[in-house]
């Protein structure tokens, strides 16, 4: 549908409501300096010389730029006050109004225009010719001369500026014309200097004729210097301009407006009456034809260009480019000349290879403008921006759909469910309740660490297309996390809602095979209902997830939600205040483990471990307590405390007559802390500790979560000198080959392994295999969880150097550490030196 433009333009020929007046002003000017008498002999070898001069600096615009705006300007003046000076002042409109005659039709303008200019011409010189016959005669070049000519000149362009403004304000209304009489001073004053420079010229001309050859250089050099600036003029404000469009596409390319700004500025930066988009039909986008015209608002849907450009540019992916300045097909500049088209460039807009569409420009401004060489590279560059620009206003729908909707299930998401709740909530339906029913898939993990994440992905498509295809019509549903599927609908009661989450469950709990594999994939169903449970999607959401969790130890695995599951985490809340208290009063304790080398039992560090014993409720787990500082902000202080009692011990450690080599454990988050390198160093210098007895341990899941986000800090802890450890390793979801990209130095097998290494042959080949490999990689081995002499043993065949575990020491106090390691030391005798060892305590 066309966009209708209004318009208060009037047609050119309103221009002779100005243009005539001032004809009959100039003949009867003219025709009274021609009854008025002058004395002053004509010659006219220099009105042929000032008649050339003439034409050649109305042909020459110079450009100014004049506080950030830019104006065009000749120089026409100086050879106006020679004019006046030396010719009569009937000869003066002759010259200047045949200047103006040849002038404009060598720009080819309409009648209109043409008229309009040689009748203002000759109406402000010959006006400017009686001013100067009121005034006292010319005798010399005194500053009396000086102020007679100033007048002459000003006369002229004063009427000329007049009537250019009325003739604007007739066509385009007064708004305009103010604007042009606003934006005008500049171009007077730079009249004014031009009135300066032809006097000077006028001097020296009457002190000697021979000067003409010292100007003539002045003059070829201040050409040459205004073409150089010219130049750069035009390169500075195209860079900026296409700048400014670059910004413009970027701020408006999610909103819908792209094609109004990018066309508009198009337009404007390639000084064209026209700029038009074509996009053909692709996929479920229809063919798009929008153009913008000068002066005109808003975009047309019709072109100018002739289809012929269009189809050769789209198909051999060239660009088409025609004007009186630039070489064309001849069959293209026939359709140009039957469609009334004066030049024009038409680009392909490229992604990658394809062409999506061609960006048009028609008509350069000016019947006497037209596209240069230039331009052509100039209007390239514009144009694969916009490609860029249209390629990602395409994709808008697609990332919306996609913000929305789950990419492996395609079923709407976490985000979209919350806003179909907050929808269906907001109205009440009588006799009925929203319900939730939270679908939690059982031993998802174990099927990705046996059979792969693609047969994980397998389970989950499959649960989902049970899920859409067995759920009532009216029922949404969604993927809300990993292993969770949220379905949501209007049922009778809570009861309806139990017993539909049993039907969906039994559909699921169906056997799903995959090539010669069964598996039986259970879930556990969390159930919540609005009003009863909660008033809005968040306090749903979160009491569905609690329903669910408990459903996992329930008897048929279907949960309704009840008050009662809210006590856990009631008492989490509770206890985050408690740990900032701690926190503040240093209630917090500092365990010590240690960790020993396997062949000759040295202590070789400690692990510092965080207790908490809760004046209240007894010991607290670490488990807890940190899942409550991770949820609670209070993370970071959590982890200097202990990093500072660490560091603390370390520099008072004196057992061994060295310092004590300590390990702290991180969480994952803390990983994504720009400024945590920074604040172990300062604590490293604050204590006096070399940074290599440091050791950060951070469970395998927070180095290798699938991102690139931990490295950054990783390398930074590594640039600062500390030492970095993979702990629990095995039970996270990354290989082997992981270890030699992460940089770290050491790694811990997780416990669970090492602890079964003398029963299950499949856990002595892991810690195997992670001892070998990391020992190939030139890692340290530190096995978790030693309990038994077998296991012992066992580690030490297969060649691990450190363990840690109760067969040596259990977590201890700074106190009993020290206790501990003066009692387990015993004196060796050796060569040249005493040995401290530790022996081994059943």
């Amino acid at each position: 549908m066309a966009r209708r433009q209004s318009s208060s333009r009037r047609s050119a020929e309103h221009a002779w409501f100005i243009t005539g007046p001032l004809a009959i002003l100039a003949v009867i000017w003219s025709t009274a300096l021609g009854i008025l008498p002058d004395d002053r002999p004509g010659n006219w070898l220099i009105a042929v010389f000032l008649l050339v001069a003439m034409v050649v600096t109305e042909s020459s615009t110079l450009h100014f730029v004049i506080r950030r705006q830019a104006f065009a300007a000749t120089v026409t003046e100086i050879p106006l006050v020679l004019a006046l000076y030396f010719l009569t002042p009937l000869t003066v409109v002759l010259v200047y109004t045949l200047a103006a005659l040849i002038t404009q039709i060598r720009r080819k303008l309409s009648t209109a225009k043409f008229s309009f200019n040689v009748a203002k011409t000759a109406a402000a010189t010959s006006l400017a010719g009686l001013v100067l016959h009121a005034l006292p005669p010319i005798e010399n070049v005194g500053p009396g001369t000086w102020g007679i000519l100033f007048a002459g000149v000003s006369t002229i362009t004063l009427v000329t500026f007049a009537a250019v403004v009325g003739v604007i304000t007739l066509m385009q209304g007064a708004q305009a014309g103010w604007e042009v009489t606003r934006t005008g001073a500049p171009n007077l004053i730079i009249a004014a200097a031009n009135v300066s420079v032809g006097l000077i010229v006028l001097i020296a001309l009457v002190v000697t004729w021979w000067s003409v050859l010292l100007l003539a250089v002045l003059a070829a050099g201040i050409g040459l210097v205004g073409k150089s600036y010219a130049q750069f003029f035009r390169q500075h404000r195209t860079l900026a301009d296409m700048y400014d469009l670059t910004r413009a596409m970027t701020r408006s390319g999610q909103d819908g407006t792209l094609a109004d700004v990018m066309l508009g500025r198009v337009r404007a930066l390639m000084q064209a009456e026209y700029a038009t988009l074509w996009l053909p039909a692709q996929g479920r986008h229809p063919e798009v034809l929008l153009t913008a015209r000068v002066d005109d608002p808003g975009l047309l849907d019709f072109g100018r260009t002739p289809p012929i450009a269009r189809e050769r540019a789209f198909q051999e992916k060239q660009i088409i480019a025609v004007s009186g300045r630039l070489s064309g097909d001849e069959e293209v500049r026939a359709a140009l000349r039957e469609g009334d088209v004066k030049d024009l460039i038409v680009t392909p807009l490229r992604s990658g290879e394809a062409v999506i569409g061609t960006l048009e420009v028609v008509n350069r401004l000016g019947e006497i403008s037209h596209f240069l060489p230039g331009d052509v590279p100039v209007f390239e560059t514009i144009s694969a921006h916009v490609a860029v620009a249209l390629e990602n206003s395409r994709l808008v729908d697609r990332l919306r759909h996609d913000a929305y909707h789950d990419g492996l299930v395609n079923l709407p998401n976490r985000r979209r469910m919350t806003e179909a709740l907050e929808e269906a909530v907001r109205v009440r339906a009588p006799g009925e309740v929203v319900a939730m029913l939270l679908f939690d898939v059982d031993g998802l993990r174990q099927v990705n660490e046996t059979l792969g994440h693609a047969a994980g992905d397998k389970v989950l498509t499959e649960v989902a297309s049970r899920l859409r295809s067995c759920a009532p019509a009216a029922a949404l549903v969604g993927r809300v996390g990993g292993d969770e599927f949220l379905v949501t609908l209007r049922v009778e009661n809570a009861e309806a809602a139990t017993v539909l989450a049993a039907e969906l469950r039994q559909q699921i709990q169906d056997q799903m095979v995959f090539g010669t594999l069964v598996l039986d994939v259970d879930t556990a169903v969390g159930v919540v209902v609005h009003p009863d449970h909660g008033n809005d999607p968040e306090t749903l959401l979160r009491r569905v997830d609690l329903a669910a969790t408990a459903a996992k130890s329930t008897p048929g695995s279907i949960q309704l939600f009840n008050p009662a599951l809210e006590s856990r985490s009631m008492h989490r809340l509770g206890l985050a205040g408690d740990l900032r208290r701690a926190l503040d009063n240093n209630e917090l304790e500092v365990y010590f483990q240690p960790k020993v080398t396997l062949d000759d039992r040295r202590l070789v560090g400690v692990e510092c471990l965080a207790r908490w014993e809760h004046p209240a409720h007894g010991p607290v787990s670490p488990e807890d307590f940190v899942a409550v500082a991770e949820h609670t902000g209070q993370l970071e202080r959590l982890t200097e405390a202990v990093l500072r009692e660490g560091l603390r011990r370390s520099r008072d450690w004196s057992a061994d007559g060295g310092s004590l080599a300590v390990s702290v454990n991180l969480a994952a988050r803390t990983l994504i802390d720009q400024h945590f390198p920074d604040r172990v160093q300062e604590l490293l210098t604050e204590y006096g500790v070399a940074p290599e007895l440091l050791t950060f341990e951070i469970k395998e899941a927070g180095v290798l979560d699938g991102t690139n986000r931990p490295m950054p800090t990783l390398r930074r802890l590594r640039d600062v000198g500390v030492r970095l450890s993979v702990d629990d390793f095995g039970t996270g979801y990354s290989s082997l080959s992981y270890l030699r990209r992460l940089p770290v130095d050491e790694v811990k097998v997780d416990r669970s392994f090492v602890q079964g290494m003398a029963t299950d042959p499949v856990d002595l080949a892991i810690v195997n295999a992670v001892v070998t490999l990391s020992q190939q990689f030139g890692l340290t081995v530190v096995a978790e969880g030693v309990e038994s002499e077998l296991t012992l043993e066992l580690l030490q065949d297969i060649g691990c150097q450190i363990g840690q575990g109760f067969l040596f020491s259990r977590p201890l106090p700074y106190e009993r550490l020290e206790a501990w390691f003066g009692a387990q030391v015993e004196p060796e005798v050796a060569p040249n030196t005493d040995v401290r060892r530790l022996r081994a305590v059943p």
